[in-house]
């Protein structure tokens, strides 16, 4: 497997050391499959064991679902069953690697069930998250997670740099997001009672893919990390994916 070399400061990095033996939860980005880098699992795999996490969380949008997309398609791209079937065989890889995560449910991950709702097909009709991706046992699917305080969902209908900040105060606890994959990072704020934090934890796309062309000539491009809550939910950290000098945006 290939060494990823985080890079934390020397604060983060003493922080880890001390909290090591703590209930740490690492955090999976946007994965977007089949469309997900092809080093992202292995970073994530590295850096939730230099953590010693003991809970894993999907941040959503698991899959792209792109042939569902309410948006213009490419021509180029696969059909809906061809995506699917590409997306199971990425997904069975991540199944391997990680038996036990809980995953929240994106707005591309609940791509079927809009479409469902907008053809008029009950829900008693749909299979679950779990059935169309042949999940194992480990893996469960739900809106949000609350582990040790902190609240852990995708992150739908904030953006911005100062979204999951926003989504923090508001949800008035600890929270982690991810769907915004031009930023990655944490904000810590605090009160006369408490201190809370909001962690966006980037995402781990493969931005040279036809389906991110999108953004090809926007400013801000995808920031690729993951994260990791420490110390009972009491410190998040994210953890940027270093892709070397090159040229990542060539499209």
């Amino acid at each position: 497997m290939k060494q990823y070399r985080p890079r934390l400061s020397k604060a983060e990095n003493e922080m880890l050391q001390l909290h090591r033996s703590s209930n740490n939860v690492g955090v999976i980005g946007d994965t977007h499959e089949p469309f997900c880098h092809p080093g992202y699992r292995d970073f994530c795999y590295e850096v939730f064991s230099r953590f010693g996490v003991s809970e894993i969380v999907h941040i959503g949008d698991e899959v792209d679902n792109a042939a569902l997309s309410y948006h213009e398609k490419m021509a180029e791209m696969p059909n809906a069953e061809n995506e699917a079937e590409k997306a199971q065989k990425a997904m069975e890889k991540w199944y391997e690697t990680f038996p036990d995560v809980k995953v929240c449910v994106g707005n591309h991950s609940a791509l079927p069930f809009r479409k469902a709702t907008t053809a008029g097909i009950p829900n008693r009709f749909m299979k679950t998250y779990e059935e169309i991706w042949k999940a194992p046992d480990g893996w469960k699917w739900d809106l949000s997670w609350e582990i040790d305080g902190v609240l852990y969902e995708h992150g739908t209908g904030s953006s911005g740099i100062s979204g999951v900040r926003n989504r923090a105060q508001a949800n008035r606890q600890s929270t982690v997001v991810g769907h915004s994959h031009s930023f990655g990072g944490v904000s810590y704020m605090a009160s006369r009672n408490d201190i809370i934090f909001g962690l966006n934890v980037g995402c781990g796309i493969d931005v040279d893919h036809m389906a991110f062309s999108y953004g090809k000539n926007f400013p801000k491009k995808p920031t690729l990390g993951c994260g990791v809550v420490i110390d009972e939910g009491r410190t998040g950290i994210f953890v940027p994916m270093d892709l070397g000098r090159r040229n990542l945006y060539k499209f």
